[in-house]
């Protein structure tokens, strides 16, 4: 028999993750700050504000922008709390937060763990194909295999509070990186005569490949749909937060520091609510910043 489960936050990743836990067998309550978002759910979850799921739920997840949002509910979650309550974070954010919240949750017997979420972004999400990268006590991830499994394809465990957070940091690091570094790339073939598709082409037959070359160009830049389904915003955020975390563990970093560079001049633009995918017809004008 299937568990009880909220879900709040019903964005791009959010409403994948919902719907796969509902087909789950899971009986599922759903919350959204936006009105919009929750009405989608009539139909598959009971919408329920997150003190009222927090007395009925085994397991939330939040799938919100980052801790900031967790916070600003946390309190009235935890003071509605069903005994065992788990929480699971799904956000991109600072780990020493997450610690923190953590902190707070086991205070009153709630558990608490962190899962940063990568494999196709959105479509990962509604396929149900992404990989969780998980922190916090294992006996709690056992324990929520049957929710998790619903909603992800594979699942790694990778230590104590705020592990899974970490390596999200470390893992957006390498991405946007990557597509900033094949966006470069890209800039430089079309100004030498090099069609970008060609380019691409190369790349997925050579050892230049990457998810970004296999997938993120075709389907979003050479296709000029322009949908990656993540902002702008989310890029600076993550790399931001890569770069302070270099600086807290004393651990070098110079191109890290570079991507930066490039998303901050992004949001000097006024880019930042923009398609992430839009940075690289925007990428001239950026350097010219």
């Amino acid at each position: 028999m299937g568990q009880t489960v909220g879900v709040i936050g019903l964005g791009n990743m959010g409403r994948g993750i919902a719907k796969n836990i509902a087909k789950g067998g899971h009986r599922l309550l759903v919350w959204d700050a936006i009105e919009e978002a929750r009405t989608a759910f009539f139909d598959v979850g009971t919408i329920a504000a997150p003190a009222d799921m927090a007395a009925q739920a085994d397991v939330i997840i939040f799938v919100v922008p980052g801790s900031d949002q967790i916070e600003s509910i946390l309190a009235d979650i935890l003071g509605a709390a069903k005994p065992g309550l788990i929480l699971w974070d799904f956000t991109t954010s600072d780990p020493t937060r997450t610690k923190g919240l953590a902190v707070q949750a086991n205070a009153v017997g709630a558990g608490y763990m962190d899962a940063g979420m990568t494999g196709g972004g959105a479509k990962g999400a509604d396929d149900g194909t992404m990989t969780l990268m998980i922190g916090g006590p294992k006996e709690l991830f056992e324990k929520s295999k049957p929710v998790l499994t619903s909603c992800a394809g594979e699942l790694i465990y990778l230590g104590p509070s705020g592990a899974g957070h970490t390596m999200k940091v470390v893992h957006n690091l390498i991405t946007h990186t990557n597509f900033l570094a094949c966006s470069e790339a890209g800039q430089l073939a079309e100004a030498a005569g090099i069609d970008l598709a060609d380019m691409i082409k190369v790349f997925n037959a050579g050892n230049a490949r990457s998810f970004i070359s296999e997938r993120r160009f075709p389907d979003h830049i050479l296709s000029e749909t322009w949908d990656g389904r993540s902002r702008v915003f989310n890029l600076h955020k993550d790399v931001g937060m890569a770069v302070a975390l270099s600086k807290e563990v004393g651990s070098p970093m110079r191109i890290g520091h570079q991507t930066l560079a490039w998303l901050e001049a992004a949001v000097e633009a006024g880019m930042e609510e923009e398609d992430f995918t839009r940075l690289y017809p925007a990428l001239g004008d950026l350097a010219d910043t």
